[in-house]
């Protein structure tokens, strides 16, 4: 008997999807011979603006986006530092996007 995904396992398949399909993903290797990141891009109905999220060496889209909606995740400053989890989506990184005094939305 097969198990249902659960959508979390959905949202981590697209948001590795969205990574993989990224204007940068093909960009050549920097001068100093590090690949480049692909930025990342989350929104949720309570937040401001998009998320945008540079990944360090040892993440990834997918993982940043299981941070942001596991209840039980703290400690990292993603998104000006929000409390908010669960509910993120993954979305394409567009110029003008970006909101530079994005934060949570007033209760």
């Amino acid at each position: 008997m097969r198990r249902p995904r659960s959508r979390t396992t959905g949202a981590l398949v697209a948001a590795c999807l969205l990574a993989a399909a990224s204007p940068h993903a093909g960009l050549a290797q920097k001068a100093d011979g590090q690949d480049p990141r692909p930025h990342c891009c989350f929104v949720h109905p309570r937040y401001v603006g998009t998320c945008e999220v540079e990944p360090t060496k040892d993440e990834t889209c997918a993982s940043i986006l299981e941070y942001l909606n596991n209840p039980m995740s703290q400690g990292r400053t993603y998104c000006n530092s929000t409390n908010i989890r669960g509910g993120w989506n993954a979305a394409p990184c567009e110029p003008g996007m970006k909101s530079d005094s994005a934060g949570t939305k007033p209760e």
